[in-house]
């Protein structure tokens, strides 16, 4: 509610985020919640820079973006066509968007190197090295490596401390894409699962995923101050006056890629003032607590298969419904080609039931299989029962 309060007080004062004067109160809580947020990273005394984005994909360009102009400066005035051929590593299990942004910035998809995951879905740090290196005797140059920090199947998160020693090793940017398990830093039970953040030199994490905060609201946090600013000013003399009244480093639009910035930090700073930081970590908990529920529940339950061993480290429950039909049947080629059908008639039979909605996907060698998040604090053991009995009718005659 409080969120939905914010985002109202935010449409109704329809400004932007360009400049101070223009947004003098949205302007000073952004710069306050991102010094926060870059303290909860571990960075000293929130040191750094920080903006909103629409969204994680977009983050995760800003550090690619900010990477390469930090190794090859020239590149922002000369182009690609300037410097040598630039490669960047993230795990076979990252989002799309760091592709996505490797393509949008002429860096180009098969510059993006994919590192092999161990079977909980996270980098395995021997093989970025030999990567790096095999990269590096092609003539390639390492300028970003992307360790995902909540993967989008699995919800793993790759060993962030090796990967910041490789990094460090061949003079690497290291870059977290927290945008699914920044929030955990949040919580003092779980914000282990991130040791090793406070070495990166930037960092995804969107509020609007595990700490519900309305859409959107994404922040990049890099720890260099001043190197957004350089990488993105144009100098724009109708917006940024170098003789203003005031303090111009509050003029945060010339760091951005857009002109035109939607106010996203409001919502997050009134929820924040309103449950604080322990009213986040209960409701994260209670969020990891509920899938913890879950996977105790169907780990040994008739019918189900649990896609890898152990429990989920988020909140990402992966597992296969196994209907009467197929629960004898020899583990085979046309075993999975029936289970493969399992889950997407079982979830179309919910959205035409309108009871309830889980999504699936394959992945890998593996068929596909349900993939059940939690990261609505209001849903309790009873959903979770409800949902168990729910697949379970929907799916007994496949």
């Amino acid at each position: 509610m409080v969120g939905l309060a914010a985002d109202w007080l935010t449409s109704a004062a329809n400004t932007n985020m360009f400049t101070y004067e223009i947004a003098p109160v949205f302007v000073l809580l952004e710069y306050v919640t991102l010094r926060k947020m870059r303290e909860m990273v571990g960075w000293p005394g929130g040191c750094g820079d920080g903006i909103f984005s629409p969204g994680g994909a977009i983050s995760n360009m800003y550090a690619m973006l900010i990477a390469r102009f930090k190794m090859f400066p020239e590149v922002k005035e000369k182009g690609m066509a300037a410097i040598p051929r630039l490669v960047a590593f993230t795990s076979e299990h990252s989002h799309f968007s760091v592709k996505k942004g490797a393509a949008a910035l002429g860096i180009g998809t098969d510059s993006v190197i994919l590192i092999r995951c161990d079977e909980r879905g996270k980098m395995i740090p021997s093989d970025l090295e030999r990567r790096i290196l095999e990269a590096k005797q092609k003539g390639f140059v390492p300028f970003l490596v992307s360790a995902t920090a909540g993967t989008t199947v699995y919800g793993a998160f790759d060993p962030l401390i090796a990967i910041a020693d490789i990094c460090k090793k061949y003079k690497i940017w290291m870059h977290v894409d927290g945008a699914w398990g920044g929030g955990l830093l949040m919580s003092r039970k779980h914000k282990w699962k991130l040791n090793g953040v406070e070495r990166a030199n930037s960092v995804t994490w969107n509020p609007h995923k595990m700490m519900g905060v309305p859409l959107q609201c994404s922040a990049l946090l890099v720890r260099e101050e001043g190197l957004m600013q350089s990488c993105n000013q144009m100098h724009a003399s109708y917006l940024f006056q170098q003789d203003k009244h005031y303090d111009l480093s509050y003029d945060t639009g010339d760091k951005a890629l857009q002109c035109g910035r939607h106010v996203d930090v409001f919502k997050l700073w009134l929820m924040w003032r309103a449950k604080g930081t322990t009213g986040f970590e209960a409701q994260i908990d209670k969020c990891l607590e509920l899938a913890e529920y879950l996977y105790n529940k169907i780990k040994n339950r008739e019918g189900y298969e649990m896609v890898f061993d152990g429990k989920p480290q988020h909140t990402n429950v992966c597992f296969w419904y196994i209907p009467p039909s197929l629960r004898g049947m020899e583990d085979n080629e046309e075993r999975m080609s029936r289970l493969t059908k399992v889950a997407p008639v079982i979830k179309a039979r919910m959205m035409e039931y309108g009871t309830t909605m889980v999504s699936y996907q394959p992945l890998g060698d593996k068929v596909n299989f349900f993939r059940m998040v939690i990261s609505n604090p209001a849903a309790t053991h009873q959903d979770i029962d409800f949902l168990i009995d729910e697949i379970e009718r929907l799916g007994q005659d496949l």
